[in-house]
């Protein structure tokens, strides 16, 4: 058996929260100021013995063991706040465990954020000669592999431009075309491919393929595009609140999250406590896929279904129940409504309970994460009860023809258009 290239011995990473509670006591000068103020921290202390102060233990990781063999391509995959960027960071040596150990045998390079490890001020011709020095290449090396990495990254044009000038897909191209070209051991990467554009983002899943199938380099990759996560990662680690839920053959594990999504669909509708002095009071949303099944991870190709519940206290005569979609970008992606858009018929609704259901079709959403906002109004007067940011949803890509582009096609458009094409050769005698 091979000695481990990476061995994760019982990691853990533990961060303290404090709760306050009583009057208001601002003791935020006192904190960001301290020597001004000695007597700060003796007031901290009489807060937690008076009982107006408590500590609560957050474990943002726990008992993670895992050995990663040289060569192996390690998918990341879990909820947002499951601990995936924690790992990493971990990985990195930018946080330390709280607990365990982890045993690196060769060389690091990151790309945890655009830019990560860039000077703002230097040039990208400056930035890559420093971020080979921290990376431990003497400058003989540095220039051997600068052509290349100008080349793949694209940014010839602006070679000798501060890279505070540059956009997001620039800056992430550059800090991708780095870490790859530098030779090192074992890649962390993050989300962060998703800023690049389709074409570039092929680029950085052929190199990922090509450096681990040619030089035997690590990668781990988190990812929330299972395209990818399956083209790449033999194996994949599941993270779920902190801990190892899953971690093996990357068909199994992704098969599983993806199923285990569904079964939490329920738990994650969102139930909402109904005000009764309002006229209309919502009390529940919820969003189905196309079996019907409660849940919160639809793939971009199929239909999915939102749902509302709702009570009516006071009869209305000019209803609005309106849905909203806004992007990870906190862009307002589109709307929908009861009456219909296009035909402006409010409904006149009469007390009691309804349910109401609408379905955004398939392959028009692009592959990203949503939020839902609710608002019941009534026609061009007032808001009548209204929810920002009710509901999370992941539209996800599932690697098909038509979603081949994954996250960075969010850079491209908003949404999709299913339309269709038309092609003749025109004869040329």
């Amino acid at each position: 058996m091979h000695t481990p290239i990476i061995e994760i011995k019982g990691i853990g990473k533990k961060y303290n929260i404090t709760h306050q509670r009583g009057g208001y006591i601002a003791l935020r000068d006192v904190l960001a100021n301290i020597l001004k103020n000695p007597f700060g921290f003796l007031k901290h202390k009489v807060m937690q013995v008076a009982g107006l102060e408590t500590k609560e233990e957050f474990w943002a990781l726990r008992n993670i063991n895992i050995e990663i063999q040289k060569g192996d391509i390690i998918g990341i995959i879990g909820h947002n706040g499951a601990g995936k960027s924690t790992l990493l960071k971990i990985l990195t040596g930018i946080t330390p465990p709280t607990e365990g150990e982890i045993i690196m045998r060769g060389r690091v390079a990151s790309l945890l954020e655009v830019g990560t490890g860039f000077h703002p001020e230097l040039t990208g011709r400056e930035n890559i000669f420093l971020n080979g020095a921290i990376l431990g290449m003497t400058k003989k090396e540095i220039v051997k592999k600068f052509d290349e990495i100008i080349a793949f990254a694209g940014v010839e044009k602006f070679l000798d431009t501060p890279v505070k000038y540059y956009s997001s897909g620039m800056y992430v191209r550059l800090a991708f075309s780095v870490a790859a070209h530098m030779e090192p051991d074992i890649l962390l990467v993050d989300e962060v491919l998703a800023v690049g554009d389709a074409e570039f983002q092929k680029k950085c899943l052929g190199k990922m393929e090509e450096v681990t199938r040619k030089d035997g380099r690590t990668i781990f990759l988190v990812s929330h595009n299972m395209g990818a996560i399956k083209m790449l990662c033999q194996k994949t680690l599941w993270l779920e609140d902190g801990e190892i839920k899953e971690f093996g053959n990357t068909d199994t594990v992704t098969e599983n999250y993806l199923h285990g999504t569904e079964k939490e669909g329920e738990k994650r509708n969102r139930n909402i406590v109904p005000d009764s002095s309002k006229d209309i009071t919502f009390t529940k949303v919820w969003v189905t896929n196309m079996q019907n099944t409660p849940t919160t991870h639809i793939f971009v190709d199929e239909d999915f279904t939102i749902h509302t519940e709702f009570n009516v206290n006071k009869p209305m005569d000019t209803a609005e129940i309106s849905i909203f979609l806004r992007n990870s970008n906190g862009i307002n992606i589109t709307f929908t409504n009861l009456s219909d858009v296009f035909n402006q018929k409010p409904y006149s609704l009469k007390k009691g309970t309804y349910i109401t259901s609408t379905t955004i079709p398939k392959n028009f959403l692009m592959a990203d994460d949503y939020v839902v906002r609710l608002a019941a109004h009534e026609r061009g007067i007032r808001d009548i009860d209204a929810h920002e940011n009710i509901l999370r949803l992941s539209i996800i890509d599932n690697g098909s023809p038509m979603t081949h582009y994954g996250k960075a096609a969010r850079n491209l458009a908003l949404v999709l258009c299913n339309s269709t094409w038309n092609i003749a050769r025109k004869n040329n005698d």
